[in-house]
């Protein structure tokens, strides 16, 4: 029996997470589920699973559960996150919080010897350097919830890192694949969010809009498989159904398939390296009409280039564009600003704040501090 804390339990990671292990009582018990306010669903899951924790985050509101959840305890506070990892035991952290807010728990996980099952790629965006390390030192394991790097990892199964040619990551193009740019000023909120193939949280859904989402996973895979950004190729695949590619030296390549299902590549990250029945919905082949594949515009979708040029500056440039990012992104979501004005505030802060060498937590937390704070200034 493996103890369960999912960080991040009212998205849709952590939702089809739930989905997953509700199929497995006798392999999985949830210990600790959190949220920032989604009290209504917490508490369902609450009652469903009865963990022993539920965090909180957001303190603003402090209300109190008056019904009771079985034995369960209602902590307030990002704080909890490391006295819960600290304290009690867990096997398997499933970290699917939202931007920046994921990388500290994924290092305290690390350094008290639990397994990671990270959906939280700001993670490896902004600390890769570090968590590797860390990985190391504590010679323990994290595994991509992603569904393009668990297409990967299980491409990679029994082949060996110098056989590999390059890393090939799908992109679905997302809701604007075939619109023309000069119409990008003229975007609205709920076309950003109206995906074509996945049903995600609204971050995520934007960054898949912009195709930053496939700039953050560029740089993850960069860190997950130890590989140079220059063997990492992003192809638009809008069908979503091979979910990334490995290339080998040999000329052959290996694809994963599936349909896009989040509740796949969750399952094999909580069993990793085993595999146990999903009797879930299967790909039939003889319903797909056509695959198609497609170089990606960078001239239009200028968010991926500018994650390709973060990670080949290095340093802190990656912190820096990833909380330009997310303010970018909740000021569009604010209707503060357009669509189109995403790449560019992102751009900005690359050419305003200087760029630093990273040698741990603090220097990336201060980074994404001074990002924000001046963001925020600026655009207030």
């Amino acid at each position: 029996m493996k103890n369960i804390a999912i960080f991040g339990s009212t998205g849709s990671i952590g939702v089809n997470s739930l989905n997953v292990i509700r199929n497995y009582p006798d392999r999985f018990k949830v210990v600790c589920l959190s949220t920032n306010k989604n009290y209504d669903l917490i508490y369902e899951q609450a009652r469903e699973f009865n963990p022993q924790f539920i965090i909180i985050t957001d303190k603003s509101n402090n209300i109190n559960f008056r019904k009771q959840i079985n034995n369960t305890e209602v902590l307030y506070g990002r704080e909890w996150f490391e006295k819960i990892l600290k304290n009690e035991k867990i096997d398997i952290l499933i970290n699917s919080l939202v931007g920046f807010s994921g990388l500290e728990p994924t290092i305290i996980a690390i350094k008290n010897n639990i397994k990671v099952a990270l959906a939280n790629k700001e993670s490896l965006v902004t600390g890769g350097e570090l968590i590797n390390k860390y990985l190391k030192e504590y010679n323990n394991e994290l595994i991509p919830i992603d569904s393009e790097h668990s297409a990967i990892l299980q491409c990679l199964v029994g082949e060996k890192p110098d056989t590999i040619s390059k890393l090939i990551l799908t992109a679905s193009g997302g809701p604007f694949l075939n619109r023309n740019s000069n119409d990008f000023e003229t975007i609205t909120v709920s076309e950003a969010l109206n995906h074509p193939n996945w049903k995600m949280g609204n971050k995520i859904t934007i960054d898949s809009a912009t195709l930053m989402n496939k700039g953050l996973e560029v740089i993850e895979a960069k860190w997950l498989f130890e590989i140079p950004l220059e063997k990492i190729e992003v192809i638009i695949h809008p069908q979503s159904i091979i979910h990334s590619m490995v290339e080998f030296i040999d000329g052959s390549i290996k694809a994963q398939l599936g349909i896009p299902d989040m509740k796949i590549p969750i399952q094999y990250a909580l069993t990793y390296p085993d595999r146990l029945p999903n009797y879930n919905s299967r790909l039939n082949f003889l319903d797909i009409k056509g695959l198609h594949f497609y170089k990606p515009d960078l001239k239009k979708f200028r968010c991926l280039k500018l994650a390709y040029d973060a990670c080949k500056t290095g340093g802190s440039a990656p912190t820096i564009m990833n909380a330009a990012n997310e303010i970018a992104v909740d000021l569009f979501l604010k209707e503060k600003i357009n669509f189109n004005t995403i790449p560019d505030i992102i751009e900005d802060a690359l050419s305003t704040f200087p760029i630093s060498n990273i040698n741990d937590f603090n220097d990336i937390s201060e980074t994404d501090k001074i990002v924000r704070e001046q963001m925020l200034k600026k655009f207030s």
